[in-house]
């Protein structure tokens, strides 16, 4: 018995001692094996610190949110350094070969790509120039009628409507402002005539927003009807400049190029005076493009006698066309000239009506 108890005693230690090895494993330089170290040593130490991807790499493949968002947006700032780099380098090779260098790439738009229309307008035109003198505007164009606009609005409009309607009698000299009352537009259209009146512009809303502008030219038309958007007041816009005076402003009209955009074009003209007054350097600018109609409302500011900035007054909108109407305003028995069709331009996107 004593015996065995001896044993017992004696194993007990060697057991502690050999989980106290286990638990300690021996470091590498013990074994006498150099080529160890730096196979364990952590190859990211000395790995540049630029961040490159693989070229099977996709974004998508991640489904962890937010780490997706991290990934992508290096991913899109590592392509603008290759491109600002690439920039850089083709700059100092057009200036390494001075005046042997090759052309500059025009970039393809879809401007410049844009189909040829048959209605394009030519300058030189006889038939054009015919038209011009017969058409409803040759009145305005040979000075025998002055602009007068009357503003109006759809029935019991709101509050941004009214201040919108107001801040474009700011815009259009010889601009009046009345509310409608429930009267329908063909009986206030003799009114407008019997009191010399050269144009009628309803602002319609929808929720609040103003969302539609009919404009009709008196008394023979033609009336036009429009999409209205991304209406923004003066007090929505940032560093803009102080209210506008009354003086008549410049008018710039961008890119009507065919026979209805040249229609459009003579139809916004003919809001505003014959002489502009520079004094006030005021400029009311239409602008298409893609068939969309961006107005703006700027003055010059000039710094020097060579630096020309300028200020945006306000307010701003953008225009679609959906119908042009030969005559004045008649729902149910008018003739329309042209009519905008649902997914007219889906076939080829390069081919534009104005």
């Amino acid at each position: 018995m004593d015996v065995v108890e001896e044993h017992d005693i004696q194993d007990k230690p060697t057991k502690k001692k050999t989980k106290k090895q286990k638990k300690q494993p021996k470091p590498p330089h013990e074994n006498g094996n150099d080529s160890m170290i730096e196979k364990t040593e952590p190859e990211h130490v000395d790995a540049p610190a630029e961040f490159s991807f693989p070229p099977t790499f996709s974004v998508s493949e991640i489904k962890n949110k937010q780490r997706r968002h991290l990934m992508f947006m290096k991913l899109k700032q590592e392509k603008r350094k290759q491109k600002v780099a690439m920039k850089k380098k083709k700059k100092k090779e057009r200036d390494a070969l001075g005046d042997k260098a090759p052309p500059k790439e025009v970039p393809k738009t879809i401007e410049n790509q844009r189909v040829y229309d048959e209605t394009t307008v030519n300058p030189e035109d006889e038939e054009v120039a015919f038209d011009e003198g017969t058409d409803e505007f040759s009145a305005y164009f040979n000075r025998l009628t002055n602009p007068k606009v009357l503003i109006t609005t759809s029935d019991r409009p709101r509050g941004r409507t009214v201040r919108f309607c107001n801040q474009l009698a700011t815009v259009i000299p010889d601009a009046h402002v009345y509310y409608r009352r429930g009267l329908a537009l063909k009986k206030v259209i003799p009114q407008c005539i019997a009191r010399g009146f050269t144009y009628l512009m309803v602002i319609n809303e929808d929720r609040k927003v103003p969302n539609g502008m009919v404009l009709c030219h008196l008394p023979d038309g033609p009336t036009a009807h429009f999409k209205v958007s991304s209406v923004r007041l003066r007090k929505e816009m940032k560093r803009r400049g102080k209210d506008p005076t009354e003086h008549s402003p410049e008018v710039i009209l961008n890119n009507f190029t065919t026979r209805l955009g040249h229609s459009m074009g003579r139809l916004f003209a003919a809001l505003f005076p014959h002489d502009p007054q520079f004094v006030g350097r005021q400029v009311a600018t239409f602008h298409n493009q893609r068939d969309f109609i961006f107005f703006r409302f700027h003055r010059y500011i000039f710094k020097n006698e060579q630096r020309v900035g300028i200020q945006e007054l306000g307010p701003r909108f953008t225009l679609k066309l959906r119908s042009l109407q030969k005559g004045t305003f008649d729902s149910k028995f008018g003739e329309y000239e042209w009519v905008l069709k649902r997914h007219e331009n889906d076939v080829c996107r390069r081919r534009f009506n104005l």
